[in-house]
């Protein structure tokens, strides 16, 4: 079977390309639609930026992605937008080009295209054109020669026009189950019982959701998957569901779909969430996804820790439920057995009383790895602490509880004096590694004066100024 998606309102279908070749080359080497562009080839930069939505609604939703991260099979039974697409068939400039234009917002044109996508996603949604969401939009493309300012100002001037060129939407593909090419499998189930089944027939095949971190392994070292299995293609996997006292999210739910619910019980861990990466990574990367590549740092593991967060293992014998503590086995290893895949991620709600706060420490505020990653629920009842979940990412091999400082605290008095000695506490928890991010000496003071801050973040009034706000 063949895949199809339409590309600047052309249907294209596809039988002979490999499953591991990234969007950005097909892009630029077969397409030969060369203004998308390849800088970092890690998702960082954002030159390689074109927007997809899936065909088949009665509204095309356009959404930015790097192009360098996902591989074409991605692409089955959707929409792709690229540069080349924005502008008329006359060659009439479409209004976020021409705003860039009369704002002189270009100069060597090399991240151009990348900012043109992100702004035409930006203009596309409904949001209000206010300095910090033109900021955030924007924070997932780099320019080293103009400066942001006229791009900001660009922001402000475009319309929200559609592309020039035409979608093709009455020619809506069906999405294909299988993909072969040679000896490479691609798996699209459509069902949590088809994925079970799949996963159970083909136990070292990649499960592949967002891919960006996976994607690296084909952008940047070239490897070849033999067999992927996709997550998008199971709608019960895409679910949110917000009751019964506890937030589940599913194993196919990306951080962007997420961040609404985050917002209304976790701002904290929404905040952290928004650091992570651009809009770009967080339109396609998924919780799920971090919690199983296991890294060291995995932002969202300590949150999840610190949380008592739950996660629901499915296979096709049995659906079992993990505590986010025991999940993490070691580096890069996790409890999911050859046969299972996340289900979904169970998330208790905040009683009232109980405070959830996380902290990131890293060398730039955006899109950078953590050296630090600090989360805590905290709950202080008659001006003594009953109760304290902590954990760190960046601290071991493996992102995990500080069980030592939390027995030293609770029970004790939430005060300075309390926190005296908490650095001698946090030692007997971690052994952190020195790297280019961070000594062990900086990583064990840095994470004990999180405590610290904490401490006196929630003893405050008013709250304290945060550096961002300023």
């Amino acid at each position: 079977m063949a895949l199809n998606f339409e590309l600047n309102g052309q249907m294209r279908s596809e039988n002979d390309v490999s499953t591991s070749m990234t969007v950005l080359d097909y892009l630029r080497l077969k397409a030969r639609l060369t203004g998308t562009k390849e800088g970092c080839a890690e998702g960082d930069c954002g030159a390689c930026t074109i927007v997809i939505a899936p065909l088949g609604e009665d509204k095309l939703h356009y959404r930015a992605v790097n192009a360098c991260l996902m591989v074409v099979p991605q692409l089955d039974g959707h929409s792709v937008l690229t540069v080349e697409g924005l502008a008329g068939r006359d060659g009439t400039l479409h209004s976020v080009q021409q705003s860039l234009v009369e704002t002189d917002a270009t100069q060597c044109g090399f991240c151009t295209p990348g900012f043109v996508m992100a702004m035409f996603a930006f203009a596309q949604s409904d949001e209000e054109r206010s300095d910090e969401a033109i900021h955030e939009a924007l924070a997932g493309n780099l320019c080293r020669c103009t400066g942001y300012r006229p791009i900001v100002e660009a922001c402000r001037i475009m319309r929200a026009d559609p592309p020039g060129c035409a979608s093709a939407q009455s020619q809506v593909p069906i999405p294909i189950e299988e993909y072969r090419r040679g000896s490479q499998l691609y798996l699209t189930p459509r069902t949590l019982d088809q994925m079970a089944e799949v996963k159970a027939s083909h136990p070292d095949a990649i499960v592949l959701a967002g891919g960006t971190d996976l994607g690296l392994r084909v952008s940047k070292d070239r490897i070849s998957f033999p067999a992927v299995i996709s997550t998008r293609g199971v709608a019960a996997l895409q679910e949110i569901k917000d009751d019964d006292g506890v937030l589940t999210i599913g194993g196919g739910v990306t951080y962007t779909q997420a961040l609404p619910y985050l917002d209304r019980h976790f701002p904290s861990f929404a905040t952290l969430v928004r650091r992570i990466g651009s809009r770009q990574i967080r339109n396609l990367g998924t919780f799920a996804g971090n919690l199983a590549n296991a890294s060291p740092i995995g932002d969202t593991i300590p949150c999840l820790m610190a949380l008592g967060a739950e996660i629901a293992l499915r296979s096709k014998k049995r659906v079992r439920i993990v505590s986010a503590d025991d999940f993490i086995l070691g580096y890069r290893k996790t409890a999911l057995a050859e046969d299972e895949f996340i289900e979904s991620i169970l998330i208790p709600l905040l009683p009232a009383g109980t405070s959830f706060i996380a902290y990131k420490l890293s060398k730039r505020f955006d899109q950078d790895i953590s050296t630090v990653v600090a989360a805590f629920r905290l709950r202080v009842d008659g001006g003594n602490v009953s109760e304290l979940r902590a954990a760190y990412g960046g601290m071991a091999a493996q992102a995990g509880r500080a069980k030592n400082v939390e027995t030293a605290v609770t029970g004790k008095p939430w005060t300075a004096d309390t926190l005296r000695n908490i650095d001698a506490v946090l030692a007997k928890d971690f052994q952190p590694m020195t790297d280019h991010r961070g000594t062990n000496a900086y990583r064990l003071r840095s994470a004990a004066n999180l405590i610290r801050r904490l401490q006196v973040e929630t003893t405050t009034e008013p709250a304290a100024l945060q550096v961002w706000d300023l």
